[in-house]
């Protein structure tokens, strides 16, 4: 076992860890953050999306000791207040990939200058849905977006 501090939710983070814990088990089984889901554990479908230091992945995929004094960011980090849009335009069904939906949307809608070299539909590939057919998803990003430019 080794020690990983890093920063978690903007607060400090100490855990013991195994070295070849993914960064997703210690959230879920070892800190109890149960919000980011295990869809598929090969990094295709994007329910476990976190921010690493600001830019989101999928913690299925990263060896927790690559975090060490590094910012990760939760789906239980968000404001409930950003997750409006996508609950009036119908962005979730089941909730398996809500988590990571959420978290690439809230990114998304933080980096709107993204949007000048990539599609919307684009930058939500990574997240896979298998009950809303994105629209919902779309117009929930489009509207989070449209609120923060009048804003």
């Amino acid at each position: 076992m080794i020690t990983l501090a890093f920063t978690l939710n903007g607060a400090p983070a100490t855990v013991e860890i195994d070295p070849a814990d993914r960064l997703l088990d210690v959230l879920r089984e070892r800190l109890g953050l149960t919000g980011t889901k295990e869809g598929c554990g090969e990094g295709e479908c994007g329910a476990c999306t976190v921010w690493l230091d600001g830019l989101p992945v999928n913690s299925c995929l990263v060896p927790a000791y690559q975090v060490r004094g590094a910012r990760v960011h939760t789906v239980e980090s968000l404001d409930p207040a950003a997750l409006e849009p996508l609950l009036v335009h119908g962005a979730t069904q089941c909730g398996a990939c809500t988590p990571g939906v959420a978290m690439t949307a809230c990114w998304i809608v933080g980096h709107p200058e993204i949007l000048a070299s990539h599609s919307l539909r684009e930058l939500l590939a990574g997240n896979l849905c298998r009950c809303t057919g994105y629209d919902g998803i779309v117009a929930g990003v489009q509207a989070a977006l449209d609120a923060g430019a009048r804003a």
